[in-house]
């Protein structure tokens, strides 16, 4: 097991957990005491957790991982998943991406769709992710739009009322969002209150709105409201998503493309 799959591994048990002992640790991950000792030491001098005598306890990080640690995460899904999203968009429309790592893919896939490849401009993306905004920047027929505001080093997302103040001043055809859960009933919602807030004026400024969502992320709450379902006109979401899950949704209004 490669070294960035047994971190991605141990953040993850501890955000289960909370506490992780190294005994455990290298049972679960088949791997030497002595590899999950290093492995530990290594997160603690990135200040992704706290070293203990015998293991490790969660720092407040990990309880909501960066993005560079939850890319292999639902990986095929979030892909297939990306394509899908990608279809929906038309030649020269404004799309609003949000960050994370479905979204994230989502950029990917416009970007090497060929209808795209040249236009003034073919798309024009506003977007509050810095990561997505530096890879479609070298693509000259999109026409990039990024939001003032503090980047949150978990999501690389720029939120705040600076943030604010360009949304509120731009019409968007499509709003592509990533969220941290979606329920037929409660809605979209993040984990945190400020990329919620980000999101939210997002969707207000769209003419339609898609919610990129693996299975996982379905029939969930989180702790900061995006919206309800009834400006959701469409999520795309993998195959393994409950079929009564899905028929919620589709009651509340939502057309679900499950890919």
């Amino acid at each position: 097991m490669a070294r960035d799959t047994r971190w991605q591994a141990l953040l993850e048990l501890l955000a289960e957990r909370g506490r992780l002992e190294v005994e455990e640790a290298a049972a679960e991950l088949d791997v030497s005491a002595a590899t999950i000792r290093r492995d530990l030491d290594g997160l603690a001098e990135q200040r992704m957790l706290v070293r203990t005598r015998g293991g490790a306890v969660a720092h407040g990080v990990s309880y909501e991982l960066p993005l560079r640690y939850k890319t292999a995460r639902h990986a095929s899904e979030k892909q297939r998943i990306a394509a899908a999203v990608a279809d929906l968009v038309a030649p020269g429309e404004a799309v609003g991406l949000t960050g994370g790592t479905t979204t994230t893919e989502v950029a990917r896939a416009l970007a090497v769709r060929p209808d795209l490849a040249d236009g003034a401009p073919a798309l024009t993306v506003v977007t509050n992710a810095l990561n997505i905004a530096g890879e479609l920047a070298v693509r000259p027929q999109f026409k990039i739009v990024v939001t003032g505001g503090v980047a949150r080093p978990q999501s690389f997302e720029l939120v705040g009322p600076l943030a604010d103040g360009v949304l509120g001043a731009v019409t968007l055809d499509v709003a592509v969002l990533g969220v941290g859960a979606f329920d037929p009933v409660h809605g979209a919602a993040a984990h945190d209150e400020s990329e919620a807030a980000v999101n939210r004026l997002l969707c207000e400024r769209a003419e339609r709105v898609v919610i990129a969502a693996d299975s996982s992320k379905l029939g969930r709450r989180a702790f900061a409201r995006i919206c309800g379902p009834e400006p959701v006109d469409t999520l795309v979401t993998d195959t393994d998503a409950p079929r009564e899950t899905v028929r919620r949704f589709e009651e509340a209004g939502v057309r679900v493309l499950a890919v």
